[in-house]
This record gives C-alpha cells, structure tokens and sequence, in this order.
C-alpha cells in the first residue's frame, strides 16, 4: 500500500479524472454517514485490536485523518470499487451503501486537492543544527549542539528537523538548562559579545542614586530596584522579542521583569554593574530553556477552514529554511510591517537569502541528510579500519566537506541542479586530491577543480556517497542501485521476500567470481528477479570504486565489469555512460526534489494534500532547467509553505 509507484500512479489517475469530472462533489458528510457506515460494514476486520490484512480503519475517527493520508484511502477506495471489499464471505454492499461510501470517499478525496488543504501546524522542537545556528544569532556564541545533545533521529522525510522526531526528554530538557549556563557564561567572558546583547550598562552615578531617593519620598514603591529594573526592560524585552521570533505579550513582559527584579534583589551583596549584568544574565537563561525559544510554535485561532500563516510565523517559517536560524532584522521589519504577505516581496527575500552566506546552512543541512552522508562525521567506524586503514576522520571530513561545498555551488553558482547527477568538476582540498588521485597544487582550502575524468562528477562519483552506499568490508551493488534508486529518483523498491536468502559473504568466492556472477546467481529466484532487475545494474554500473569510492579495475582475481542494461533497455558500461542515461530521468529526479526539498522545509513528510503543489515545483524544475531560484520561489509561494489548518489535537498545550 505504501510503494511510492502505486502512489504516484493512483494520483495521477485521481487528479486526471478532477479534468474530466470538475462536477464530482463531496455529498456525504464523513461523521453523520460516512464513518458509521465504515463502522457497520468493515471495522468489524479492520480496527485497532485485529487490523486484518494489517489494515486499520479505526483511527480514522475525523475527516482530517482520511485527507491526511490521502493515498491509504485511494487503496481502500479501490478494494470497495472493485468489490473485493467486503470480502465474499460477508454480506455484499447494498448499492446505496455502495454508491455512499465510494461516492462519499472519492470526494472528500477530490475535494481536499481542490481546495488546496494545507498540512496541520507543525509544533517542533529546534533542531540541533536549528539551535546552534539559532544561539550563534542570537548571541554570537558558537556553540557545538551536536556534540553537546543526544543525537536526534530522522523523522519521515529522513531529515532531522521532522516534528515527529523532535520529543524532549527528562535528560535533553537538563541539558538545555545546563547548555543556557554555558553558552551565557561563553558570552559573558568577552565582553564584545556581552554588550551586543546586552548594551545597557546600569552603575547609576551618585546624582542618579540621589534621584531615585528623592523619587522614593513621593512613590512608596519606587525604590533603587525599580531604577533598574526599567532599564533592564530596554534590554531584556528586545533580546527576547528576537529569542521567541515574535512580539511579547503582556504577560511574558510582566514575568521578565518581576524575575530580573527578584534576582536583582536577591545580589544586593554585589555591587554594580556586575550585580545588574548578573541578574540580566538570569533572566537570558530563563529566555534560552522557555519552551517559546526551544519550539517552533505557531498560533491557532479559531478556524476549521484553512488560513494563512502570520507574518512573523511566515519569517520563521523563511529563516528555518533556508538559514537554519532565526529570522533577521530585514525579516524581523517586514514582519512588523505585514509585508510578508506579499508574494513579490517573498520572491525578494527568497533570492537574498540565498544570496547570503547563511544559506550555506541549508546547503549542508539538506544536502547531507538527503544523501546520507552526515555519518561521516559520527566517531564511530563506517568501514573495516583494517581493511581501509587510511580512512581517517579527516578524510571522512574531507569527503563530508567536498559534498557540502558541491551543492552550494550547484544552489548559488551553476543554478542547475541536474549537475547533481553529472557535471565535469568537483570541490577538492590536497588531501582529497591524493585521496583521488588527481593532480595538481591544492592547499587545505576547497576549490573548484575540472575533472578530466568523466566518471567523477555529480554526487555518484563522490567518495562520501559511494561510502555510504557500501557496507563496511566491500561493495555491494544491491545497496548501491537501491540508493540510486531512492535517493536519486526517489524510487523505493519493495521489500525482499522473508525467505530470500543473503548474498553468500565468503570473501574467496568473491575474489575468484566477482559481485556481478554472484548476483546472477542470487537473482535467479523467480522472487527476486524483478527488483534485481532494476537495482542491480545501477549498482553494477558504480563497481569501480570501492566501498571507500577510489577507483579499481579489478575484485580480486576477477575484472569489473560495469556494464548494464537498464530495465527499459538502454545500455551502458561504466559510471560515465550510467551517469549520461540517468540524465534523462528529468521527471523522476525533478519529483524527488520536489519531494526532498518540500519535507525539509514544512517539517514534516509530504502528505497527499501536498500533490498539487509538488506538481508546481516539478513544473518549475523541468521548465528552468532545474535552477533552484524559481523552484525555491514557487515552494515558498505554495499554500502549504504559506497557509495552516489546524488539527484536530489541542497538541500546543501539550507541548507548553
């Protein structure tokens, strides 16, 4: 039910028929007709204690979950079209049973691509990638949150800012407490850094202390704390208006102050204008461990009809993207002003954003997480130290680097994103260039080299990728083509039969056969051939660099032979020729992209309400020659990115 083919196919038909059918209507009401009726004739099966054929229709107890997962519905739609559903040992659908819920599914169905329904609101914790860039903004501290935190899984788009993934628990929340201390004690002992969050310094002269006393004979609750506690509010207030990506309520401004004032109090043994730069320093950590700092929280006001985000939710929503950080001061203005409304000065943003060196952190964040390669930089080994003593961390960063220096050429220089499959250059350093073999005078410092070695370019020829489609001793063609095919043309094979047996491991037989007899034989199985068909050749087309990605012409004993015949029939022989052919999937790989890119920048998978906006952005691939302005601009305009509905779950006050 889950294979992304059957998905795109059913879409496809779904949405031609919107062409031929714009009359189709929702005419039943899902709670009042359509649940019960699901309730009378199939949850019997298919609910949460005996989900038959693993198949459960009882959570689905709102409208919301059937639109959200769109492309379920699609199969059960089928089953109840076709009749195999209720199975025949059941009582047989009357036609006005019939006629309700394939009529009353179809167009809940259409109706939600039609409408344009936008995602739920996405309530997330920072990632660490998101709070380290988010400190450093904020308090020009440069601190190393990957290290720091208990690493954080991927969600279901496989990037790690998925709100699904993004749960605290009681060890990370000490964490933050203790992180806050850190980063403020880091700041507090340079003072540049100090003053620029922190300009106000409060020593009152001896004529301002003389004020406030005579001030205090007139006003019984003014006094030398309420002198500075006014002045902690010129800085207390900005810092946190920028540290919760929003304006204060009354309420939060009413708490910062009674705390700088309780804390100010309490250090009347120390003098100014450390006791007042101490107190403000509390009260900046209460900022940094608020939920209001630590999530990406948006509003939701009455509303059961889809809604466009607010201003400063949309500068969030912009920053997070494409910066990893918090929204800037031009954002931050255009939020006030309630500019951000306006497409042509989103279309502006847009291209000075990725004009800014800041969008270096998206190139990284999303390009190494897309492609799999941010386990380089983990301690632990990727593969045998005895086998490939020279694969050191540095080099495991070298190749990291080379990656991430690639697409942010690719994002702000080349503006094709097809040269991700191919191109005549890469990014190299002298280590990585002994590494390849290339010559040349190189320093520690990347810089743009043209191969002369058609089978390097593009992301296949990179060693970080080839390491991470190997397992830790050899090759393996199978992972190799399935990483291609997902990674590249976001396409998931089917899972392996549970009887198949395992590629034999015996490393003689390896070097007297070579991988691609092995197959052959493992493939043979009428079961397996199918997928083989398509995974193997890919894979076998990269045999020529190792698990580590140099290059080779021989396993062992036996020479490579990395020729091929794709499915559809066109053949190849080697990673160059591979590459050309690839080049030609243009629909494939501009629907991945679209999908990729999409994920990473609500937060959350795509779901099936999102089709008419991914067809846009693969539209606005295809017909730029995949520069990423357009494409970026067009995904930014979209209603997901820039509208909400709320859910059906009271989940803020849950996280708050």
């Amino acid at each position: 039910m889950k294979h992304p083919q059957f998905i795109c196919f059913c879409l496809t038909i779904l949405l031609s028929a919107f062409v031929t059918k714009a009359s189709a209507q929702e005419v039943f009401d899902y709670d009042t007709e359509i649940r019960p009726m699901l309730v009378q004739k199939c949850i019997e099966c298919h609910n949460t204690n005996m989900p038959k054929a693993n198949v459960n229709l009882d959570n689905y107890k709102e409208k919301a979950r059937v639109v959200k997962d769109g492309a379920f519905w699609l199969k059960v739609l089928e089953q109840i079209e076709s009749r195999a559903m209720p199975p025949k040992s059941k009582s047989p659908l009357s036609e006005e049973d019939y006629r309700l819920l394939v009529d009353g599914i179809n167009g809940i169905l259409q109706n939600s691509l039609k409408e344009h329904v936008p995602g739920q609101i996405v309530v997330r914790r920072l990632s660490h990638t998101e709070y380290q860039y988010t400190v450093k903004d904020l308090t020009g501290y440069d601190f190393d949150a990957r290290s720091y935190f208990p690493s954080d899984g991927s969600g279901g788009g496989g990037f790690d800012n998925q709100g699904g993934s993004l749960f605290i628990t009681p060890l990370k929340l000490e964490r933050y407490y203790d992180a806050a201390d850190l980063i403020l004690q880091g700041v507090a002992e340079n003072e540049q850094l100090w003053r620029n969050i922190a300009p106000e310094e409060y020593d009152p002269s001896w004529l301002t202390r003389l004020t406030v006393w005579v001030k205090s004979l007139f006003d019984d609750s003014y006094n030398s704390s309420t002198h500075a506690q006014l002045a902690a509010e010129k800085t207390i207030f900005p810092f946190a208006t920028k540290a919760y990506r929003r304006f204060l309520k009354d309420d939060e401004k009413a708490r910062l102050s009674t705390l700088f004032t309780q804390v100010y109090q309490g250090m009347d043994t120390l003098d100014n204008p450390q006791r007042f730069d101490q107190s403000i320093a509390q009260v900046y950590k209460m900022v940094m461990v608020s939920p209001h700092f630590l999530y990406r929280t948006e509003e939701e006001p009455p509303n059961s009809k889809p809604y466009y985000l607010s201003d400063f939710e949309m500068a969030s929503r912009l920053s997070y993207f494409l910066w990893s950080s918090m929204p800037d001061d031009e954002l931050f203005s255009l939020a006030y002003m309630g500019k951000l409304q306006d497409t042509l000065v989103l279309e502006g943003q847009v291209k000075r954003m990725l004009a800014d060196p800041k969008a270096k952190r998206f190139a990284e964040s999303f390009s190494t997480q897309w492609l799999g390669i941010n386990k380089l930089l983990d301690t632990q080994p990727i593969v045998d130290p005895e086998k490939f003593p020279d694969f050191d961390m540095p080099l495991r960063e070298a190749l990291y680097r080379e990656t991430v220096e690639y697409f942010y050429y690719v994002l702000t220089d080349s503006k094709n994103m097809m040269e991700l499959v191919n191109s005549n250059y890469t990014f190299l350093n002298q280590k990585l260039a002994d590494f390849y073999g290339v010559e040349g005078n190189f320093t520690d410092e990347y810089k743009k080299v043209l191969l002369a070695n058609a089978n390097r370019g593009g992301v296949m020829g990179m060693g970080s990728v080839l390491t991470v489609s190997s397992l830790p001793v050899r090759t393996s063609p199978v992972l190799r083509g399935k990483y291609v095919m997902e990674q590249i043309m976001g396409i998931s094979p089917p899972p392996p039969p549970p009887e198949v047996a395992e590629l034999v491991e015996d490393e003689g037989a390896h070097s007297e056969l070579g991988l691609r007899k092995l197959l052959e034989r493992h493939r043979s199985s009428p079961g397996c051939f199918s997928c083989h068909q398509k995974m193997d050749p890919l894979g076998l087309g990269l045999e020529n660099f190792d698990a580590t990605g140099r290059w080779r012409d021989s396993y062992g004993k036996a020479a490579i032979d990395a020729s091929g015949t794709l499915a559809d029939g066109r053949e190849f022989n080697g990673p160059a020729e591979l590459k050309v052919l690839l080049m030609d999937e243009k629909e494939k790989i501009a629907r991945n992209l679209a999908t990729k890119v999409l994920s990473y920048a609500l937060g959350r998978g795509t779901i099936f309400t999102d089709e008419p906006a991914l067809r846009k952005l693969e539209t606005a691939l295809l017909e730029n020659n995949f520069n990423p302005d357009p494409f970026i601009v067009e995904l930014v305009k979209s209603y997901p990115f820039r509208m909400k509905i709320n859910d059906f779950r009271d989940k803020i006050n849950e996280v708050l």
